[in-house]
């Protein structure tokens, strides 16, 4: 398991629904999100993959996805200072592969 639901069972105080509702906006949006990442990357869109990375990285920070974080930040950065494409092209699949198996643990765990 990569995630952690202590971020949110901490703003939850016990609130179970609320923690649902975390889980469920994660999977409505990050998904979203990181498809429209892999098309801002392969149009060569640096705004995009700096917006989309900026929004992605509070999602997989309140679960705890710390070394997700830390991809997506990385990808913010080069795709604020328009950095080097092939970088973003050669972190994007780390990023990928978390949120992917993020998405099906939640799935799971949560019978969703």
């Amino acid at each position: 398991m990569i995630y952690s639901l202590d971020k949110v069972n901490e703003m939850a105080e016990g609130d179970q629904d609320f923690v649902l509702s975390v889980v469920s906006v994660f999977l409505e949006e990050v998904p979203t999100d990181l498809a429209d990442l892999e098309s801002a990357i392969a149009e060569k869109n640096y705004e995009q993959v700096y917006k989309l990375s900026h929004k992605i990285k509070p999602n997989v920070d309140l679960l705890g996805m710390e070394q997700t974080r830390a991809t997506a930040l990385e990808l913010e950065t080069l795709g604020k200072n328009e950095g080097n494409m092939s970088e973003i092209e050669a972190k994007f699949p780390l990023l990928k592969k978390d949120v992917e198996q993020v998405v099906s643990e939640l799935q799971k765990d949560f019978d969703l």
